[in-house]
């Protein structure tokens, strides 16, 4: 049976099943949405980052900060990379699967999976300034 000219037409490029118009999300109008890893992961970094510009504005003028998926290439013979730095251009990527799937926390909550991420960013940035990660947030983690 073929389509009528109509419902042809009118296709816009969005699912708009039987006329009733665009979907809703699928937590519903009165739930937040939902989280997901991606999300936490993005949020984590972006704290820690925005954090570090405030503690080392003048060295970290025109750093790059990328998330990409997987390392390039093999795993080497330290295991597989967490991040990525290249300080002539002024660039560090961190590798998000590495990062999330290859740890193994004592316990498997929010606050420890955005501490390791955390400590990752960290590291990370005091491998492309050449200093101790210690000396990169020292009162990060300080609990009195």
């Amino acid at each position: 049976m073929p389509r009528s000219a109509r419902r042809a037409s009118t296709r816009t490029g969005y699912r708009d099943r039987h006329g009733r118009g665009m979907r809703s999300a699928v937590t519903g109008p009165h739930l937040p949405p939902l989280r997901t890893r991606l999300d936490f992961f993005d949020v984590c970094v972006a704290s820690a980052v925005e954090y570090l510009r405030t503690l080392w504005p003048e060295e970290l003028v025109g750093v790059r900060f990328d998330i990409a998926a997987f390392p390039p290439g093999a795993a080497g013979p330290d295991g597989v990379d967490r991040w990525s730095t290249d300080p002539r251009r002024r660039r560090v990527t961190l590798y998000r699967v590495p990062i999330e799937r290859l740890v193994q926390l004592h316990r498997d909550d929010d606050w420890h999976r955005r501490s390791y991420i955390e400590s990752c960013v960290f590291r990370a940035v005091a491998e492309l300034l050449g200093k101790d990660p210690w000396d990169i947030a020292p009162e990060r983690y300080r609990h009195f």
